[in-house]
Order: structure tokens, then C-alpha cells, then sequence
């Protein structure tokens, strides 16, 4: 109970003069607060060990009684591979990791588990594992523990568990290599209860988190001189006189906690300031080897705090932690409240977006998984897509050109093709990932349910180009009015897709039902080409006849563009409904091109290469192109037999 009692005490301090930079609260509450944690927990890094108590101030805030509490377990997907998590994993090519040395593997365990307000029980010998996805007996990610007494809407327990666990060489971006170390998903957490019950999926190796918002008050113990970053702000450091030292984190309004620590760390800070959004703090820890890489990191999340900011809504907390993985370590490119860890190699030439472009998404992901908190097990193209999308936007107004990189001996040695341009509505959308996969699952299916190899493509690829598609039909000031109002109306209330797609039909003043039916609640691909193009003498001139046609199973209007040898060009309007139209034409000169979409607004289209036709040769044109690359080719072979000689 006293535990209880100090993090309400804590959850009731107020004060107009507090920054959120600097302290963690928020002042006034910014969600509903029903699921609130204090945690201590201690390192011991030569076992990778951790132990630890937790106790959970829950509040039901939904309409039907609880009679029963259900707690991930994640740690536990990664205890040997008959998880669901590894059979996933396997199953879609990511191998078994049998190979691994026993150590390697994860767990936690539950010692003790105890309610002890409003009155107080031994839930220990209770609790049970179950898969409600998949039916897996051998699936430990899920733990269901009945209660005594039904909690009724608006009532509120108190529960306390200890347990142990250990740290994984790294799965799934969590564990630790040497003396790094990045804890996530690392204790037990409660299950999001709805209306329709508890909302508590297995961990599965496509997907990733959900869980409700509180506060977070996190007292780590670690070895002396080790640096900590964690969610939320440092209110506390204490030496325990035995070569550790416990530091207390406190954030308020978020819905996770992660933290690392490695004495190989070396600390940076800066500042975000802009004259219409508030101030962040920003906190750096790099791998020395990466330390003149420090102001990349700062430029790449001041361009997010700044854009994401003006085009959907300020960035709350005050204060940010970005964290610089070690070498090999598996834990770079991830996302956590008010933390995220990035990714950059040692030789990281200008104009590559390396380490810009991670670091842009994993800071963009606090706008949307962070502040937003929609399901990322059933919708989690509301934050990856929104993200993807988000994430090539900034980067073009910032960081273009950036150009095509390959490395070379085992990715060490990048080298910069300065003649390849990146494009945003290509690379940026991954443009090429949703061709391959396009119709291999239905966007709606839940996210945990995508076939496991190809699910990105659904999630973050197609919700990207359709998103650019809507800028580049309607226009960028009603889509960003569109996700600017998403963001206002559903930030810390968990929404779900028809929210966004009324927002959407609200926004743009026209029903968008007929698009989302085909880009979410279905698998239909985009297809249209010129399937012919001919221009034959006749009377007075020349008689030109194009074929347009709709290879695909889905439907969007498109613009036909034929253009003649006397440069007049002329420009039809076509809804896209029938499987091919044919356009007539009397000219004076015949025509020499035929394009579909010439403006490239439909970015869903999976083959760009029949969407126009010439009657202009073209065979001189192509052989002086391959015969140049060739030449090249020949070239740099010889140049690199000559240097082994």
C-alpha cells in the first residue's frame, strides 16, 4: 500500500513553474492515466540478471466489470522456439536461432503476484498462461490471473508482483551484446481492457505494442559510472556504497518504459527551439567511435521535432533521449516514449541519410505511436505507414538530394553513386516492397494476422503511397488538415481505423469511402497502362487512335496525355471504371507519345513501365545507354584486375 500511496502522491504533484524537460510532470493531465507503475529494478550485468518489483495502480475505465487481469510477458517469446514469436520467425525465414549458446536465450519469471487494495490477496498460485491468437500451449507471452472480486467501471486495484528475468543476446531489438545493454519490453504489463474485453495478444514476430497510458516512476540499479538513459527524466541518482548506483526516472501521460546503460557511452545534449512550438531538450548517448557524428543526430531530430510539429501537432514531454546502439548489438531503429534508438556506421559520407533517415522515423514515431497510441498487434499502418509517409516528407524538404549508397566488404566500405538521386515518392515510400507484395494480405486483416514475411510491405509500404497518392490528388493542405485533426482528436484515446477515415471524409469535404474500400479493405492491385498507340495518314493529316486500359482489379481516375510531332498535346480526363477506353483523333501531324497518369499521382500503380507508349524510335537511344554502361563495367573491371597485378 505505501508504495501505492507515494506514486498517487507523486501522480497529484502540480506546479505552474514545472518543465516537463526538466521533471517529467505534466501539468494538467494530458490522458486518462489508468495504468500507473513504480518500479525498481537491479542489473547485474555479469549474469545479464535482472530483479525486480512492480506495483500497478489499474483503474477500469471502461463500462463492463473485470473479473480477471491479463499481463504480457514478452521476454518469454524468446525462452526456446516453440514460442509462437520463434515459430513465426521461422516460418517466414528468420531461422530458429537454435544455434544460440544457452545463455543467449530470455525469460522472466513471476515470483510472486499480489493484490493489495482494495483488500488484499495472494494471486501467486492463480495465475496461468494462455494464447488467446493461436491457441499455442507452449506460448508463455500472455498470463491471465483471476481476481477475487470483479473491478467495476470506475474502480480502481493495486497490484504488486516481484520477478526475475534474463537479458537475451538481442531479440527483436531488446538485450544486450558485451557491456551494452537495451531493456525493453522487460516487465510484466497489463493488457489494454475494452468493452469487448481484454485486449492482450501474444507477442508475434510481426507486430509489436499496446498497452494503456500512466505514469511511470523506474528506479534502476547498475554499475557505478554507468550511464542510463530511460524514458522520461532522471529525478534521482543515489550511490548504494557496494560499486552501484540507482537512478529514479519519472514520466508522466506514456504508455511504456525502456532504458539502457553501457559505460562505453559518451553524453551529448542540445536544445530544440522554434518560435511557434515548445522547447525540447535533447539528450545524446553515442558510441565514441560515432562522436563527430553528434550534430547529425541533433539536425535529424530537430527536422522532426520542427515538421512533424508544424504539419500535425506540438511534441508534448519537453525533453528526448536518443541513443546510438553499439556495433552489431541488434537494437538500432526502435521506438519508445520519449526514447528511441537510431543507427549510423562509422564512415557515414554527406548527402546519405545515414544516420538522418532512422533517426527521422524513430523520433516521428512519437507523434504517432507515442502521443497517439493507436494498436500496433491490429493497426499498425496507423503508426509505421503514417510514419513511413511522415518520414519521407520531412526528409525531401531537408535532406535532398541524398543519393543511392552500396556497401561493400561486409556493409564496412560505402560508396556514393552521385548520378542516382533518391526519390521520395520511390525509395522513400519503399515503393518497390509493395510491388513485390501487394497482394498478399488485405490491409485490414489485423496486423498480427499479415502473412509474417511479407506484412511490412502491407503496413508500412502501401499506407505510405497511399497517403502521398491523397497529397498528390487532393492536395498537401487537405491531407495535412486531415492528419493535423487526426492527431488533435485521438491523441492519448487508442483510435481506431474508421476514426482517421471520418476524419478524412470530414476534412476533404467529399465521401473517400470508394478509395479506403480499395486500399485497406482490400488486396486489389492499381494497373493502368497504354495498351495501344497508332497514327496513320488519312485525309487532311493523320488519324491517331489510343488505347488505354485498366490492368488491374482496382479503380482511380487517371489523365491521358497524347502529344503530337507539332508539340500539341492533349490532355483527357478518364474515371478509371471500365477495363479500357479508346480515344480518336484527326490531326494535322500524327502523334508521337501516349502517357497514363502523366503527373504520377496514382503512386500505387505497380508497373510504371506500361503506362506510356512511343511511336518515336527508340533502339538508338537504348543501345548508346547500354553499351555506355557496359563500357564502364569493363572498365572498372580492368582498372581493378590492373591494381591485384
Amino acid at each position: 500500500m505505501r508504495a501505492a500511496w507515494c506514486l498517487l502522491a507523486l501522480m497529484a504533484v502540480t506546479s505552474a513553474s514545472a518543465q516537463p524537460g526538466t521533471t517529467g510532470v505534466m501539468n494538467p493531465p494530458l490522458s486518462p492515466r489508468n495504468a500507473n507503475y513504480t518500479i525498481a529494478a537491479t542489473l547485474d550485468p555479469a549474469t545479464r540478471a535482472i530483479t525486480a518489483t512492480e506495483t500497478i495502480v489499474w483503474r477500469n475505465i471502461t463500462s463492463r466489470p473485470a473479473t480477471d487481469l491479463q499481463f504480457h510477458l514478452y521476454w518469454n517469446a524468446w525462452r526456446d522456439t516453440t514460442s509462437t514469436f520463434m515459430r513465426e520467425r521461422a516460418f517466414s525465414g528468420g531461422g530458429d536461432r537454435t544455434s544460440r549458446n544457452v545463455g543467449d536465450w530470455a525469460r522472466i519469471d513471476i515470483s510472486s503476484i499480489t493484490l493489495t487494495a482494495p483488500a488484499a490477496a495472494d494471486l501467486t498460485a492463480s495465475q496461468r498462461f494462455i494464447a488467446p491468437d493461436d491457441g499455442n500451449e507452449d506460448d508463455r507471452t500472455v498470463m491471465r490471473v483471476p481476481l477475487p472480486q470483479p473491478v467495476g467501471p470506475g474502480q480502481t486495484v493495486t497490484v504488486a508482483i516481484a520477478w526475475t528475468s534474463h537479458v537475451p543476446r538481442t531479440f527483436a531489438r531488446t538485450g544486450a551484446i558485451g557491456k551494452f545493454f537495451f531493456i525493453a519490453q522487460w516487465f510484466p504489463k497489463l493488457g489494454v481492457l475494452q468493452d469487448q474485453g481484454w485486449n492482450c495478444h501474444q507477442f508475434h514476430a510481426g507486430t509489436e505494442f499496446f498497452s494503456d497510458y500512466g505514469v511511470y516512476d523506474v528506479s534502476l540499479t547498475v554499475p557505478t559510472g554507468w550511464p542510463v538513459g530511460g524514458t522520461g527524466v532522471e529525478r534521482e541518482r543515489r550511490d548504494n556504497g557496494n560499486k552501484t548506483t540507482a537512478h529514479r526516472y519519472h514520466q508522466e501521460d506514456v504508455h511504456d518504459f525502456a532504458w539502457t546503460t553501457s559505460p562505453d557511452y559518451i553524453e551529448r545534449t542540445a536544445r530544440f527551439e522554434h518560435p511557434s512550438l515548445p522547447p525540447v531538450d535533447m539528450r545524446l548517448l553515442l558510441q565514441p567511435e560515432h562522436a563527430d557524428q553528434a550534430d547529425r543526430h541533433f539536425d535529424a531530430t530537430r527536422t522532426t521535432l520542427e515538421y512533424y510539429g508544424e504539419w500535425y501537432g506540438p511534441y508534448p514531454y519537453g525533453h528526448i533521449t536518443i541513443v546510438d546502439p553499439a556495433w552489431q548489438s541488434g537494437a538500432g531503429g526502435m521506438e519508445y516514449p520519449t526514447l528511441f534508438t537510431a543507427g549510423t556506421r562509422w564512415l557515414a559520407p554527406a548527402r546519405v541519410t545515414t544516420p538522418e533517415g532512422v533517426t527521422v522515423h524513430e523520433a516521428g514515431h512519437q507523434f504517432w505511436y507515442g502521443i497517439v497510441g493507436n494498436n500496433e498487434f491490429e493497426d499498425a499502418w496507423m503508426d509505421e505507414g503514417f510514419n513511413t509517409f511522415s518520414t519521407a516528407r520531412a526528409i525531401a524538404q531537408v535532406y535532398d538530394p541524398n543519393y543511392l549508397t552500396v556497401r561493400y566488404f561486409g556493409g564496412f566500405i560505402p560508396w556514393v553513386f552521385k548520378d542516382v538521386v533518391l526519390s521520395r515518392e520511390t525509395e522513400g515510400n519503399r515503393l518497390a516492397g509493395y510491388r513485390r507484395d501487394a497482394k498478399t494480405d488485405v490491409q485490414a486483416t489485423p496486423t498480427f494476422r499479415y502473412f509474417p514475411s511479407t506484412g511490412g510491405s502491407i503496413t508500412y509500404n502501401k499506407t505510405a503511397l497511399w497517403l502521398n497518392t491523397m497529397e498528390r490528388w487532393l492536395g498537401w493542405p487537405t491531407l495535412q488538415r486531415t492528419m493535423a485533426s487526426h492527431f488533435a482528436r485521438w491523441k492519448f484515446k487508442h483510435p481506431r481505423p474508421d476514426d482517421f477515415f471520418q476524419t478524412a471524409n470530414e476534412t476533404a469535404g467529399q465521401n473517400l469511402t470508394w478509395f479506403f474500400d480499395q486500399v485497406y479493405r482490400s488486396s486489389n492491385v492499381f494497373d493502368y497502362g497504354i495498351q495501344e498507340l497508332r497514327s496513320t495518314r488519312a485525309p487532311g493529316g493523320f488519324h491517331t487512335t489510343a488505347v488505354v486500359r485498366r490492368y488491374g482489379e482496382a479503380m482511380f481516375p487517371v489523365d491521358l496525355l497524347v502529344t503530337f510531332t507539332n508539340g500539341e498535346r492533349v490532355v483527357e480526363r478518364w474515371d478509371g471504371r471500365d477495363r479500357w477506353k479508346t480515344y480518336s483523333y484527326d490531326r494535322p501531324s500524327a502523334a508521337i507519345t501516349a502517357e497514363v497518369d502523366r503527373n504520377r499521382v496514382l503512386l500505387l500503380d505497380v508497373n510504371g513501365t506500361n503506362n506510356s507508349k512511343t511511336l518515336a524510335p527508340q533502339g538508338g537511344r537504348a543501345a548508346t545507354k547500354w553499351a555506355a554502361k557496359w563500357t564502364a563495367w569493363l572498365e572498372d573491371c580492368l582498372l581493378s584486375w590492373a591494381a591485384l597485378v
